[in-house]
């Protein structure tokens, strides 16, 4: 029996990373109104065209460890190694945001609020998934399509349902001035693009998948569009249903919207099932973490022990770290508010994706630039407008943003400099393989 992950395994990987990272935003983005549905649309389109732009690399280099293999093809060790430490790093900070949203819909069903429960289940989570991951990535991606599609299924149930009760007053007013709006929609765009981050980290265990140049372009463009309409439809009929004064202070809006218009214990349910898909995301992410921390390893850009791996495949320092950070952050943001801990962890990982999204863009136009074939025009079109969009969003971001992002890329300094002398003679030996094309 093949070990290699199929194409609903890599569709799961890519659904689940992105819903299971957006569960709290129709709560999140109550605030702006009809804003959030113009976001939803110009997010859509940005996430579309890098996730074709994507499918194209990983067709040319499937390769483990995702975005850092495209940079170093291109641009050498140097810059590889820094896209793929920040890849990694920010993968533990965008789990905690997931994490959080799983025990917000968890606590529902258990009916207890202590900050206490509340970081136990949080701590239980990032271990028990770490030690499915343990396991290796054909047991941690398995599973049954049919589980999945109904789980989705059912969550997409809620906002339809809401749209019978829709109400055009429960949207929050769109400020009067355009300059306000400007801003406001800048905000709006950087939220709902945390509602596709992820689509990539399907990428990053290339090597493991069957046929990867035929299973990536479907999974990746499908998966992106089914999440995009997930998500205009939930914050369509959520926000529509719900009065936004109520709905910004929710912490699982799926399931209170289902409280709010039938009562009862329906919702109960919807909060098991998004508490699941929830998990799923988490999972994927540690998948990710796992995989992105291996790949760089072996390419020659971090220390050998992380590329050492247990008998099922695992690469088990890489995960154990990946689980102690996320463990010490879930400590470090205790103290926050759940949306408010949320907004600051989606403002952050966005931008840190986007620098990770806007060196990969560079990357993909180098290297089509290097290609002797004749050149494809839409590929250019498609690698230009993606880092458009990405430069246009960090643009948009506060410099508080952009300096404390800055910073997890430059906590990879210290290992740089240590091997700093080993990506000098590896860029010029690229250098001189390029000469010779």
């Amino acid at each position: 029996m093949s070990n290699k992950i199929s194409f609903w395994a890599v569709f799961e990987l890519v659904t689940v990373s992105q819903i299971g990272s957006g569960l709290l935003l129709p709560a999140t983005l109550a605030s702006y109104g009809a804003l959030s549905l113009y976001g939803w649309g110009i997010s859509t389109i940005g996430a579309i065209f890098l996730a074709i732009m994507f499918a194209l690399l990983c067709m040319r280099y499937p390769r483990k460890g995702g975005p850092h293999a495209y940079v170093k093809e291109a641009f050498g060790s140097s810059a590889a190694f820094f896209t793929g430490w920040t890849y990694w790093i920010i993968s533990w900070i965008s789990t905690i945001a997931i994490i959080t949203s799983a025990v917000g819909y968890l606590i529902p069903l258990i009916g207890i609020h202590s900050p206490f429960i509340q970081l136990s289940l949080e701590l239980f989570i990032i271990l028990s998934i770490t030690a499915i991951n343990l396991k290796g990535v054909y047991n941690a991606s398995k599973t049954k399509f049919s589980l999945i599609a109904l789980q989705m299924i059912l969550l997409l149930a809620v906002p339809l349902l809401a749209l019978f009760f829709f109400d055009i007053g429960n949207f929050t007013p769109i400020a009067t001035t355009a300059e306000e709006n400007s801003i406001n929609l800048n905000n709006v765009i950087l939220l709902t693009m945390w509602g596709f981050i992820g689509f990539e980290t399907a990428t990053t265990a290339a090597e493991d998948v069957e046929n990867p140049s035929k299973t990536y372009p479907l999974a990746l463009i499908l998966g992106t569009l089914f999440v995009a309409l997930v998500y205009f439809v939930s914050s369509l009929g959520i926000m529509g249903a719900i009065p936004g004064a109520e709905l910004m202070n929710s912490q699982a809006p799926y399931t209170d919207t289902i409280a709010y218009l039938f009562g009862g214990q329906w919702h109960l349910i919807i909060s098991m099932i998004a508490f699941i898909i929830c998990l799923k995301s988490v999972n994927a992410w540690t998948l990710a973490s796992g995989q992105i921390a291996l790949g760089i390893t072996q390419d020659g850009l971090m220390p050998q022990i992380f590329a050492k791996t247990n008998k099922h495949g695992a690469p088990v320092l890489a995960l154990l770290i990946s689980c102690a950070g996320t463990v010490v952050l879930l400590f470090l943001c205790q103290e926050e508010a759940l949306n408010q801990k949320v907004t600051t962890i989606i403002n952050l990982s966005v931008t840190c994706f986007l620098f990770v999204y806007a060196i990969s863009c560079l990357a993909f136009l180098r290297l089509l630039w290097q290609q002797k074939r004749q050149k494809i025009w839409w590929q250019w079109l498609c690698g230009l407008i993606s880092l458009s969009f990405c430069l246009w969003i960090i643009y948009s971001s506060s410099l508080k943003t952009l300096f404390v992002s800055s910073l997890f890329v430059l906590s990879g300094l210290p290992v740089y400099l240590l091997l700093r002398h080993k990506f000098k003679t590896k860029t010029t030996d690229l250098k001189e393989n390029l000469s010779t094309c």
